[in-house]
């Protein structure tokens, strides 16, 4: 939807008030439904898939082409309500999911791992691209125990342009 051309979507007429009744004046500006459509639909090409109460990685949709071809920085809010930086390198992209930076590469092996950062400092590496139901349940709360998952993901499960 946002990557699309005015020539690739056509004219047409839209409502801006997506969520406004006849009878009233607008009540929710914006194209909201779209909006929302373009968030679930990212998380799906992200590959980001929650089942069974676990976080699971599963990018069959993410382009090669959307990593970053240099260094660059990550700026975000921070569960503290702070704006956050992460210096990011190349082959890499940056995402938060309930206020809690991912940082996805490209894995350098066959096999893709997940390395989660907690606030002390302390590592917790799964060799399957999931985390468990205590790692998933404490994003979900934003109990602000974990600060950063690194996501490494095999080239051969990203999308391949034509």
């Amino acid at each position: 939807g946002f990557n699309k051309t005015p020539d690739v979507y056509g004219a047409f007429p839209t409502d801006p008030y997506s969520h406004t009744p006849k009878q009233a004046g607008a009540q929710q500006p914006g194209m909201t439904g779209q909006v929302k459509e373009e968030i679930l639909t990212r998380f799906g090409e992200l590959g980001l898939i929650v089942a069974d109460g676990q976080i699971h990685f599963q990018p069959s949709l993410l382009k090669e082409t959307e990593f970053l071809a240099s260094n660059d920085e990550f700026e975000f809010i921070n569960l503290n309500s702070e704006y956050e930086t992460i210096p990011l390198t190349a082959k890499t992209l940056a995402f938060t999911y309930c206020q809690v930076p991912f940082i996805y590469e490209i894995a350098k092996a066959d096999a893709g791992k997940v390395v989660v950062t907690m606030e002390s400092g302390e590592t917790v590496q799964s060799d399957t691209l999931a985390l468990n139901t205590e790692l998933s349940g404490q994003i979900f709360a934003r109990s602000g125990g974990i600060k950063q998952v690194s996501v490494s993901i095999p080239a051969t499960m990203l999308l391949k342009t034509l």
